[in-house]
């Protein structure tokens, strides 16, 4: 299993296994993600992943050239 770095939002740095659920890496490294439908359809869990948007519930923390992941909550200007 790979590790990766991944930077949350709060500044906080944890270690995280590649392939594994973004909402349980979260909790692990106590940061919380809001949720809605839990199946990728309301975009409640939508984060930027080194840029890109994803949906926290159905998405798994990829790997990455660098190395290192920088977490952002995602701003939807129409909600």
């Amino acid at each position: 299993m790979t590790q990766i770095s991944v930077r949350w939002p709060d500044g906080h740095t944890s270690s995280e296994t590649v392939g594994s659920d973004w909402l349980a890496c979260a909790a692990r490294a106590g940061f919380r993600i809001p949720t809605g439908c839990l199946g990728g359809s309301c975009g409640a869990c939508e984060i930027e992943v080194n840029g890109r948007v994803v949906r926290a519930c159905i998405s798994t923390v990829p790997a990455s050239k660098s190395g290192q992941l920088i977490v952002d909550q995602a701003c939807d200007p129409h909600w």
